[in-house]
């Protein structure tokens, strides 16, 4: 599995995705992370519609090699 980078962060905000491919790539991020935690922010029952904020740090001592 490939480890996710700092540089990597904003293709997850601007790449159109399909849920899986977003599921994926989520969790590449939780898998690279050395801590992570989630907080749901809001959820509309009327719509379906939620909001969910995921926060962590990234494991910058097993990425460093493959930054170059």
């Amino acid at each position: 599995m490939a480890r996710f980078r700092m540089d990597d962060l904003k293709s997850i905000e601007y790449a159109p995705t399909s849920p899986a491919t977003l599921r994926s790539k989520i969790g590449e991020v939780i898998l690279s992370s050395t801590h992570a935690k989630c907080r749901v922010e809001s959820i509309n029952p009327d719509t379906g519609e939620y909001r969910v904020v995921l926060q962590g740090t990234l494991d910058r001592e097993a990425t460093r090699f493959t930054e170059f």
